[in-house]
């Protein structure tokens, strides 16, 4: 990668999938949007601090990354948003490699999760244990409590943006993500499964019907965004890194478990 690609930032797969998929999540959580900034994309989630994420459009050097962080701060705290993280985009494709940067303004430096895409087969299957429901009942079922499926609301009638969970043999909704169909594209975010019910299988299987109802819908590609954690089930599944986000926060961790819109939750298959 050049010197000079890595100044104006790298428009990595699936970036669009996920701007966009910031912009119908902002129908659901009251006072929320998707900034256009000179910065690069800004989502604004007063309600919903996990989802207060801004993509760097251009690296540029130090004082110019500065200055693009005290832009981004009179956003997010205009907004009444005291925590939000910027992601720097880079072309690398390991959590190994080193940082792209070695600071951005007074941030500080949080996780990297990796971007991963893969071609849709025609040959997946769905399954009938996995159903669509809002985008919070398919967090809570990701990582938070079990819900029994009598009690899944209906999904949220936003176009492209469905909530889907896993569901168990006793009837509870135990692995939760959600999805974005943008263009040809499918994003897949949020994806995690309760923790006493990790390594069974339940994640894999959601994946699969996500991806099948994703071709079947017209997608011929999906693309996520990895913890070290979830890499190994999404390669299993045919995803290759393609690049990264070096993410960069306001203070201190976000430690709620839904951090991040688009990584993966902790997932185990």
């Amino acid at each position: 990668m050049s010197a000079a690609l890595q100044r104006r930032g790298a428009t990595l797969p699936g970036q669009d999938t996920l701007v966009a998929s910031w912009a119908a999540l902002a129908r659901l959580s009251p006072g929320a949007q998707l900034l256009r900034t000179p910065v690069g994309p800004a989502a604004v989630f007063p309600a919903w601090a996990p989802l207060n994420n801004a993509i760097l459009a251009e690296v540029g050097a130090a004082a110019a990354r500065a200055a693009a962080v005290e832009r981004l701060k009179s956003v997010y705290h205009g907004a009444g948003a005291d925590v939000w993280a910027l992601w720097v985009p880079s072309m690398r494709t390991d959590f190994a490699a080193p940082d792209t940067v070695a600071d951005v303004g007074d941030l500080a430096r949080d996780v990297t999760t990796l971007v991963m895409r893969t071609e849709l087969s025609p040959w997946l299957r769905g399954r009938p244990d996995v159903r669509r429901t809002s985008i919070e009942a398919a967090t809570r079922a990701g990582g938070d409590e079990p819900i029994p499926v009598a009690e899944l609301p209906e999904p949220d009638g936003v176009a492209g943006l469905t909530g889907w969970v896993m569901v168990d043999a006793d009837g509870l909704a135990v692995a939760g993500a959600w999805s974005y169909l943008h263009d040809s594209d499918c994003g897949i975010y949020a994806v995690g499964t309760l923790p006493d019910r990790r390594r069974r299988g339940f994640a894999r299987a959601l994946m699969e019907h996500v991806l099948a109802s994703a071709h079947r819908r017209g997608a011929r590609t999906a693309t996520l965004q990895s913890t070290p954690m979830g890499e190994p089930l999404y390669t299993a599944l045919g995803f290759t890194a393609v690049g990264r986000y070096e993410e960069w926060i306001s203070k201190g961790p976000r430690t709620n478990p839904t951090r991040s819109s688009v990584t993966d939750r902790q997932t185990c298959a």
